[in-house]
């Protein structure tokens, strides 16, 4: 399996149509596991892995940073840190410097992690979050220092509103700063509106490479969710009432009907979905079992028809 490399923004960074989400590595994939998923990825001609600082934080016993120290430990051991490009972030993970976007913040956890990732550059390094604290200005000078220093290749924002996120690039552009060139946002098939809309049109307008998390709706649009019944079969069940009584039952019966059309699965549909979108460049995903990764690279092979994507598009639509 391979797919062509698209260009991610400006950023001068490219990727196949899916990107490998590492906010498992440590936590429900153990340093043995994620090493045999990265490989598969790799393999499979994969080249943009994704985590953060953060991650995985919440895991009792954790700090954060465990999921950047294991891809550090795979890039030295497998030798493919050549081929490879790591996504990380800042913004979440209070430490030496303060907390959220202050720049001293940005400067310390980006030392940080690139120790655990025992790389001297971060391919992509994004604000996790809007800090409405700190001047734009400032923030984009700490990036920008990071870039002079060549610790930072291009930067990213996840979780921006559209006016934030369009007046810092006009901040970049008027003082002369790096500009945010990917933006990292939630959307999926049944959650479209904190993307679609101004956001989006401001990606297609302003050439900003989007990436989504999210992509499978935490394992709704896989199809494990169809009934009442089916709530109970894991800690996410709860979340997934509201998506059946609203218009996640349509979504889905959508999704079959080109699923038997196409021989793809359901989550390689979503992915596939998003990957067409407009101001879209790759899905962010990740998977715990190689049978799991296997099935979303093969999203990428996955070319959906313009009346299959109209029809997926209406069946997510908000009444």
């Amino acid at each position: 399996m391979s797919a062509a490399a698209r260009p991610l923004g400006t950023s001068g960074l490219t990727t196949p149509p899916l990107v490998l989400g590492g906010n498992v590595f440590g936590w429900t994939a153990d340093k043995a596991a994620s090493f045999r998923l990265l490989d598969r990825f790799a393999d499979a001609g994969g080249t943009l892995i994704d985590t953060a600082d953060v991650y995985s934080a919440w895991v009792p016993g954790h700090t954060g940073g465990e999921s950047e120290a294991i891809i550090g430990d795979w890039l030295k051991a497998s030798g493919k840190a050549g081929n490879m490009q790591v996504a990380t972030k800042v913004g979440m993970l209070a430490g030496e410097g303060g907390d959220k976007l202050a720049p001293a913040r940005i400067a310390a956890a980006c030392d940080a992690s690139l120790r655990r990732l025992g790389v001297e550059t971060i391919d992509l390094y994004f604000a996790h979050q809007d800090d409405e604290s700190v001047p734009q200005a400032e923030v984009l000078g700490a990036f920008a220092r990071l870039i002079d220093a060549g610790k930072v290749r291009a930067i990213g924002a996840s979780n921006f509103g559209a006016a934030r996120l369009e007046s810092a690039l006009d901040v970049a552009e008027r003082d002369g700063l790096p500009r945010y060139t990917v933006l990292q946002p939630e959307y999926n098939l049944v959650s479209r509106g904190r993307f679609e809309g101004a956001l989006q049109d401001l990606c297609v307008a302003r050439d900003i490479g989007a990436i989504p998390y999210y992509g499978l709706a935490s394992g709704f649009l896989t199809g494990k969710y169809r009934t009442a019944d089916d709530l109970g079969q894991s800690v996410r069940g709860g979340r997934m009432g509201a998506l059946l009584e609203g218009k996640g039952a349509a979504v889905l019966a959508a999704m079959d009907s080109v699923a038997a059309e196409t021989g793809a699965t359901l989550a390689q549909l979503a992915l596939a979905w998003l990957a067409a979108q407009p101001g879209v460049t790759a899905p962010i995903a990740s998977a715990t079992s190689l049978g799991q990764l296997d099935e979303l690279v093969g999203s990428w092979d996955v070319a959906l028809t313009p009346e299959q994507l109209a029809r997926l598009t209406a069946a997510g639509m908000d009444a």
